[in-house]
């Protein structure tokens, strides 16, 4: 009897043990995500990006409920949506956009420092993109705000200076847009990130070469703000 209650004892410790090992932490499940972020957002075919994208929302979703409290993962679910509303387009994709400000608005109460400023980084270029009213809560001087307090938090980040030359070239700034997205171009590299990165530097690099054809003679002599 009691080598059986040592044997149980054993066994439910192991499977406790087991259990405890399979959860993952909230690093592994944010680098999870931001790998199939990547994936999608740089690999996956534009005509298949809608789709692959639900699958990335609910297993965002799922970390904001095991993570309650925590600002990482409904940033990461901003970020998933964000991308969704603008794979999806039309008014699913304005809710989606919707969605994903209230959850940063949600995570900038926790921390808004949380990955280097993300939450302002995102909310730029949500109020940059989304239509502005009655449409939409679009706001060109508040993505400006945003992104100079993501710039603030994160200024030598290549996800800032990239969002924020888009902003800067589509209101016809396009030395400072320029500028930003060599800054961009000049971004220290995040390990872990390396595929994130690879991608964003491919749209930089392609949105600098469309500056410099379209607008080269603004170019030079200017520094950002």
């Amino acid at each position: 009897m009691f080598r059986k209650s040592i044997a149980t004892l054993i066994l439910f410790a192991s499977l406790n043990a087991a259990g405890m090992a399979a959860q993952p932490t909230l690093d592994d499940a944010i680098a999870d995500i931001g790998h199939r972020w990547a994936k999608v957002s740089y690999q996956t075919p534009e005509s298949g990006r809608e789709a692959a994208f639900a699958p990335l929302i609910a297993q965002a979703q799922q970390l904001t409920q095991i993570f309650p409290g925590k600002p990482e993962p409904l940033i990461w679910l901003a970020i998933v949506l964000a991308s969704a509303a603008k794979a999806e387009g039309g008014l699913g994709g304005l809710s989606k956009a919707k969605d994903a400000r209230d959850c940063l608005l949600a995570a900038e109460k926790i921390n808004p420092a949380a990955l280097d400023g993300s939450v302002y980084n995102s909310l730029g270029s949500l109020y940059a993109k989304v239509p502005g009213w009655p449409l939409g809560f679009g706001d060109k001087k508040k993505a400006k705000v945003y992104f100079e307090k993501a710039l603030a938090l994160n200024p030598n980040g290549i996800d800032p200076h990239y969002f924020y030359a888009d902003l800067l070239a589509d209101q016809g700034e396009y030395a400072k847009a320029a500028e930003h997205l060599k800054r961009a171009l000049a971004a220290p590299a995040r390990p872990g990130r390396e595929d994130a990165d690879a991608g964003r530097r491919r749209e930089a690099m392609h949105a600098l070469e469309t500056l410099k054809q379209e607008h080269g003679d603004q170019l030079v002599g200017k520094q950002p703000a």
